[in-house]
């Protein structure tokens, strides 16, 4: 494990900015459910969002349901990322990025996150109220997949293709909140969630494929190393072949699939500067599915004209 120099130099835990002006006691409760990193919780609401405006239901219900997704997306993240840490905090105290995470440093205790968590879980459900039966379902569902999560590092070198499975599901749940039912391109779109998800987060992977390596956790970082980057390329290209059959499935117009080249774009060149010995360079790449994703949203309403 290196020294702390390296924490200071690349960790998850940044104490300046508005978290500083917090009260002090909120501070350790803001850093674990990673409020003060909006990106997560952008990658989640994602898949909801396409997925809504896929379903093509009225403007007043896919505002509203959009306005839903998008906080309901801020409160499963922090509760994934409470379950997570509590799974995790002997091992983040090994590994230089999330050494500082409040579970693993002490800052919060074991009793305090599982109060926190029930406070977050219970906002969510009243967020799933809102919404028709089968959407309820599956966001039951969701559970399982928020609380198996954190296991799949331990046993599997496919942890990225369970976040796959569990980030990827607002893909799904939007489109049953807004149609009702799903479909084969409900089905497609999970599937390109699916791909995408395991293709950036294997280059969030690679911050900690070193460290991972020493502390046992598995990961596609590590699986593929020097060969991410035709992986990465196999991802991603998967994902436009995919959202392009989503669309056709759908009904949408060839507007979307020209309007496909920008997201295309995006993702064709976070594979062409992949550097897995550049951590910060990795986030820089990771960060910019945010993008990534805003531009699929956009291609699907151009495809909708």
């Amino acid at each position: 494990m290196r020294g702390h120099t390296d924490i200071d130099a690349h960790t998850d835990i940044k104490l300046g900015g508005w978290v500083a002006r917090l009260p002090r006691g909120w501070r350790p409760f803001v850093l674990l459910a990673r409020l003060d990193r909006p990106i997560g919780a952008w990658l989640l609401f994602l898949p909801g969002l396409w997925s809504i405006l896929l379903a093509r239901a009225p403007a007043t219900r896919t505002g509203w349901l959009i306005a839903l997704f998008a906080v309901g997306s801020v409160l499963m993240r922090a509760a994934g990322c409470v379950v997570n840490d509590m799974w995790d905090r002997d091992m983040d105290r090994h590994v230089v990025r999330t050494a500082g995470r409040p579970l693993a440093s002490g800052a919060i205790g074991l009793g305090q996150a599982t109060l926190f968590l029930a406070v977050l879980l219970g906002s969510s459900l009243l967020i799933l109220l809102q919404l028709d039966r089968v959407a309820q379902l599956l966001g039951v569902a969701s559970l399982g997949l928020v609380a198996l999560y954190p296991l799949a590092k331990r046993v599997t070198w496919w942890p990225q293709l369970m976040l796959g499975f569990t980030f990827g599901w607002g893909a799904p749940l939007g489109y049953a909140a807004a149609a009702g039912s799903l479909d084969r391109s409900a089905a497609a779109l999970y599937a390109a969630a699916i791909v995408w998800i395991l293709g950036y987060d294997t280059i969030y992977a690679h911050q900690d494929r070193e460290d991972d390596a020493l502390v046992g956790v598995k990961s596609t970082a590590r699986l593929f190393g020097e060969n991410s980057r035709p992986f990465l390329a196999a991802c991603y290209g998967a994902t436009v072949l995919l959202l392009a059959l989503a669309g056709v499935w759908a009904g949408l117009s060839p507007w979307f699939d020209a309007a496909l080249v920008l997201p295309a774009a995006l993702l064709a060149w976070q594979v062409a500067r992949l550097d897995i010995a550049d951590p910060a360079g990795c986030l820089v790449l990771f960060k910019l599915n945010r993008e990534v994703g805003l531009a699929v949203a956009a291609a699907i309403l151009i495809g909708r004209l």
